[in-house]
């Protein structure tokens, strides 16, 4: 019989985290900045909506896709966009996807 048995805790040599706690600092600086920017926005929803949809198109162009974020308004909105109709569709899955996941952080009972 076979088992994966992990290596003992703590790992040796131990994990260095040095240098870690600035990038830490700057990550949350960040975060600070665009949680400020985000109170100034007038409807915060249309900047989610955009930022999906662009982060979707990138995250699927990774696989290969040739769709562009105006195909994918174009192929959101029922008209054809410039690339196949499965390219648009695999990005719309994405959004899909991105959106369920978004979902579920608002509502944990949300998550099936």
């Amino acid at each position: 019989m076979r088992a994966f048995v992990p290596p003992p805790v703590p790992p040796d040599p131990p994990v260095r985290l040095d240098g870690l706690q600035v990038f830490l600092e700057q990550a949350n600086q960040a975060v600070g900045r665009l949680d400020g920017l985000a109170s100034l926005l007038p409807d915060l929803s249309l900047f989610i909506y955009a930022y999906v949809r662009k982060e979707a198109v990138l995250s699927s162009q990774i696989e290969g896709t040739q769709s562009s974020l105006s195909d994918l308004l174009l192929f959101e909105s029922d008209e054809a966009p410039g690339v196949p109709i499965e390219d648009a569709q695999e990005v719309s899955n994405y959004v899909a996807a991105m959106t369920h996941g978004l979902e579920s952080t608002q509502d944990p009972g949300h998550l099936v």
